[in-house]
C-alpha cells in the first residue's frame, strides 16, 4: 500500500537497511539515509529508527554475547589524551566539561561514542513539514524538579548559560486550557470489549463528571464502581487494610486495591500499564507506599490513604508524593528535551562546532558535525567508536575501540567509562569478579519513544483530547509535544499548523507472573528484532484508534516518524518488592559497581541508580574528582 505521508527517507534509515555484526553505517551510508544531497553529515535529520539505530550496537553484541574480541594494533592509532571518555552521553559530556574545568582548558580529552550522533539519551529529532523545521525530544524529557539538584549539577547548568526560571516563560502553561484540551483513556479490542476514546475518569473535575466519564469505559458495572471507589479515594476501612497502610513499602499495590477497593481483574488489566513510561513496567510490579509517592493512581488513592492512617493512628502518615523530586511544575522542557544540554555541552567543548551563546539560540543553531574530531581540537568527540577494552598500562590507560570495523588503540593519563554498567564490566578486564557482578545486577529498562510529525492536528482539537493513555497498546501513551516556544522557535500557534506527537513504548514482556528482570530481559529482545515497518504499523493503528472518528487519516496527516528505541534504556531504581529495602541511592550494588579500577572510573545514571539528568551529572562530578584528587 503507498503511504503518502513519509517519505522513502524514513525507510533508508530505518529497519531496510542492511546492517551486519560487527558492521557500521559508513558517513556516506548516512547521508544516504539523510537524503543530504549537500553532503552534509547531520544525524538529526534522520527518521526511521534511531537511538539504538542500526549499526550503533553490533560490536558491542558481538563482545558481551558472544565474547568476541579484537586484537590490540600494534601500534597506537592516535595521539596521547589527558582524558579519554567512552560514552558521549550526557554524563560523558559533563565528565569532560568537569575534568577540563579541573585540569584546565589545555586539557587534552576524546570523547568516544558508539553511536552517530552525540548525546545518548538526550537525541534530537528534527522533521521538515510544510517549509517549517519541527523539533522532537528522543529519548531524556525534561529538567525535572531543578531545585532538587546538588550544588553542582545547578551550577554546571548556570555555566552552560540555562537559567531555569526563563521557563515559567517559554512554557505554554494555559495551553490545554485555552483550547479545551484534556487527557482521555484508549481502550483497544481485544484487550477490552470495544475500541473507543474516552475522556480519562480520574482527572473528572468533580464526581459527577467522573461517574459520566466511567458510563463510557467499555467495562462492567463492578469495574466501574470500583474505578469510581478508587479516584473518589473511598477506601474500604477493615483490619486488613490498616496493616496494609501501616505497612506501605511491603505492600504490593494490586494486593491494596483488591482489599481496598473490590477492584476486579479487568479493571487491573486497565490499570497495571498506567506507570509503564515512569518505571518501566506496571503497577503489579509495585508497592503501595511507590504509587502514593508519585500519584500514578490519582489523587483520590492518596487522600483516601491519609485518612485511613489518621483513623489508625499512625505516627507519620502517607505523604501526598513528590519524594526527591520536588513540587516544582513539569514545565522546564527545550523542544528537543535535554538533547539541549547535550548540545551546550558540546559548544563550550568544541569551539565553533555550534554558533550563538545563549539557552534561547541553541534550540535553532545548527551543528556543524564535521568539527567534532578535528587534530587542532583539545576536545575531539569521535562517533562511530565502539569501545571494546580498557585496561590499565604504566603510565595511564590503554583503550581500544572499533571504527569502521577496525579496531583502533589510544592512551590517555585518565579514563572515565560512561558507558552504561553492564557493558562496563566487559570492557574493563582489571575489575574484580565482585565488581562485575555488582555492575550486572539492575536490568535495563527498555523504552521507545516515537516521535510523530503532523501536518496539522485539527482531530486532536476536534476531540478535546491532547493526550492519550492507551492500555495494551504498542504505543502506551500518545500526545501533542509540551507546548515550548524559546528562541526562533515557536510552538504551533492553531490547530492548522504542524505539530509533533511525542508517543512511548514499553519493552517490557507483558506476562506479569514473570520477575520484572526476566520481563526487561524478554522486551529488549523484541524491541531489538521489530523492524521500523512494525512500529509504523503501530503508530498508525493507534493514531486510528485515537482520532480517527475525529477526522485523522495517516495517508494525509503523517508527515515523518522517527523511533528512538532504547533496548538497553534506562537506569534501574531500586524498588520496595525486588531490591533489598536497604538500598538507595547512596547504597548498593551500583555504589560497588562504580569503584575506580585503578586510573579508570564510572560515570553514568546506573552508578547513581537514578535516571534523570542531574544524576548523569552527579555521576561525572564524582568521576572526575576520583581522577583529579
Amino acid at each position: 500500500m503507498k503511504r503518502s505521508g513519509i517519505t522513502r527517507r524514513d525507510f533508508l534509515a530505518g529497519s531496510t537497511l542492511p546492517v551486519l555484526a560487527g558492521s557500521w553505517l559508513s558517513p556516506g551510508a548516512l547521508l544516504a539515509a539523510t537524503g543530504a544531497g549537500s553532503g552534509v553529515y547531520y544525524p538529526p535529520a534522520l527518521t526511521g529508527l534511531r537511538g539504538s539505530h542500526p549499526g550503533s550496537f553490533e560490536v558491542a553484541h558481538a563482545l558481551a554475547r558472544n565474547g568476541q574480541h579484537w586484537p590490540r594494533p600494534e601500534r597506537q592509532t592516535d595521539d596521547d589524551y589527558d582524558l579519554v571518555v567512552v560514552g558521549g552521553g550526557i554524563s560523558g559530556l559533563a565528565a569532560a566539561y568537569l575534568f577540563r574545568q579541573r585540569v584546565g582548558a589545555g586539557a587534552r580529552i576524546l570523547i568516544l561514542d558508539n553511536h552517530d550522533d552525540f548525546g545518548g539519551h538526550a537525541k534530537r529529532n528534527e522533521f521538515s513539514v510544510d517549509g517549517r523545521t519541527l523539533l522532537g525530544y528522543g529519548g531524556s524529557q525534561s529538567i525535572d524538579s531543578p531545585a532538587t539538584y546538588s550544588k553542582v549539577a545547578r551550577e554546571l547548568l548556570v555555566e552552560l548559560g540555562v537559567e531555569t526560571e526563563r521557563f515559567y516563560r517559554y512554557y505554554d502553561r494555559d495551553f490545554e486550557t485555552r483550547n479545551g484540551l484534556g487527557r482521555g483513556v484508549l481502550f483497544q479490542q481485544p484487550h477490552f470489549s470495544a475500541t473507543r476514546l474516552v475522556a480519562d475518569a480520574a482527572a473528572a473535575p468533580d464526581a459527577a463528571e467522573r461517574r459520566r466519564r466511567l458510563e463510557g469505559y467499555p467495562l462492567s458495572a463492578a469495574a466501574r464502581a470500583a474505578l469510581d471507589r478508587l479516584y473518589a479515594g473511598e477506601l474500604a476501612d477493615t483490619d486488613a487494610v490498616r496493616a496494609m497502610v501501616a505497612d506501605p513499602h511491603g505492600t504490593p499495590v494490586e494486593r491494596f486495591l483488591l482489599a481496598a477497593c473490590a477492584m476486579p481483574e479487568e479493571a487491573l488489566v486497565l490499570l497495571r500499564p498506567i506507570t509503564h513510561t515512569f518505571w518501566g513496567f506496571g503497577i503489579e510490579g509495585l508497592s503501595l507506599a511507590e504509587i502514593l509517592e508519585y500519584e500514578s493512581l490519582g489523587p483520590g488513592l492518596n487522600a483516601g490513604v491519609e485518612m485511613l492512617a489518621r483513623r489508625a493512628g499512625l505516627a507519620e502518615p502517607m505523604p501526598p508524593g513528590f519524594a526527591d523530586h520536588g513540587e516544582e511544575p513539569y514545565i522546564f522542557h527545550f523542544p528537543d528535551g535535554n538533547a539541549s544540554i547535550a548540545r551546550l555541552l558540546v559548544r563550550s567543548l568544541v569551539p565553533g562546532a555550534l554558533p550563538g551563546s545563549s539557552m534561547e539560540d541553541v534550540v535553532t543553531a545548527r551543528l556543524d558535525y564535521a568539527r567534532l574530531d578535528r587534530p587542532e581540537n583539545a576536545t575531539r568527540v569521535r562517533l562511530n567508536s565502539t569501545a571494546v577494552d580498557a585496561r590499565n598500562v604504566p603510565g595511564g590507560v590503554e583503550v581500544t575501540y572499533v571504527r569502521g570495523g577496525t579496531a583502533e588503540r589510544v592512551r590517555a593519563r585518565n579514563a572515565i567509562l560512561a558507558c552504561y554498567n553492564n557493558m562496563a564490566a566487559h570492557l574493563c578486564p582489571d575489575m574484580s569478579d565482585a565488581q562485575r557482578a555488582a555492575l550486572d545486577y539492575p536490568e535495563k529498562i527498555p523504552l521507545a519513544v516515537v516521535n510523530v510529525a503532523l501536518r496539522n492536528w485539527r482531530p486532536i482539537a476536534a476531540s478535546g483530547i491532547h493526550e492519550v493513555y492507551a492500555p495494551g497498546g504498542l504505543l502506551v501513551r500518545m500526545g501533542l509535544d509540551f507546548p515550548v516556544s524559546l528562541g526562533d522557535y515557536h510552538y504551533a500557534r492553531d490547530p492548522d499548523q504542524p505539530v509533533v506527537l511525542d508517543c512511548w513504548h514499553a519493552g517490557i514482556d507483558p506476562d506479569v507472573s514473570a520477575h520484572p528482570f526476566e520481563r526487561l530481559r524478554e522486551g529488549r529482545r523484541r524491541m531489538l528484532e521489530r523492524s521500523f515497518d512494525e512500529y509504523e504499523a503501530g503508530v498508525r493503528e493507534g493514531l486510528a484508534a485515537a482520532w480517527g472518528g475525529h477526522g485523522f487519516d495517516a495517508d494525509r496527516d503523517i508527515a515523518g516518524i522517527t523511533v528512538n528505541r532504547w533496548p538497553h534504556g534506562y537506569a534501574w531504581e531500586y524498588t520496595d518488592l525486588w531490591d533489598d529495602p536497604s538500598w538507595s541511592r547512596g547504597a548498593g550494588p551500583h555504589v560497588i559497581g562504580r569503584q575506580q579500577v585503578g586510573r579508570i572510573s564510572i560515570a553514568n545514571s546506573d552508578s547513581e541508580a537514578f535516571a534523570y539528568v542531574n544524576g548523569a551529572i552527579d555521576a561525572a562530578y564524582r568521576a572526575v574528582r576520583e581522577q583529579t584528587t
